[in-house]
């Protein structure tokens, strides 16, 4: 799976990093707070109809990526989700939240305001840590 394989909502509101082992990592574009979307490879469309290999495969690169939230980034609580009711394509939302966040406690979706974006420096120094400690393999940032 490569971007072209991932459902346009999704590339249109993320930044595309690169692949895991099991699924394509995306950062929604929003910087406010860090909000990684996991693209699982499969054509279901819900996570719990998986067959057990690959969900848990795919719940070590969310894990990986919440690890990464917490110790690299310094947050202490991590929500999980996996909805899907506007793109029908699998994806899970793995997102740091801090009481200093614009949203919290409410959820992100519909409270997140403002649009913060992130520089070209920092998405290259992110990927690049995840590269090094997940494995990620890199794609070309967009613009």
């Amino acid at each position: 799976m490569n971007a072209t394989d991932i459902h346009p909502q999704l590339l249109n509101d993320c930044h595309y990093l690169g692949s895991l082992p099991a699924a394509r990592l995306l950062l929604h574009r929003n910087a406010s707070l860090p909000w990684f979307i996991l693209v699982p490879e499969t054509q279901m469309q819900d996570f719990l109809d998986l067959p057990s290999e690959h969900a848990d495969a795919v719940r070590a690169d969310c894990a990986a990526v919440s690890g990464f939230i917490k110790n690299v980034l310094g947050f202490d609580k991590v929500n999980f989700a996996g909805l899907g009711n506007l793109v029908p394509q699998m994806h899970l939302h793995v997102i740091g939240r801090s009481p200093l966040d614009p949203c919290w406690p409410q959820p992100v979706w519909g409270n997140l305001e403002g649009a913060e974006a992130y520089t070209q420096e920092q998405l290259r120094e992110w990927q690049a840590l995840l590269e090094r400690m997940l494995k990620l393999i890199p794609a070309e940032l967009d613009t």
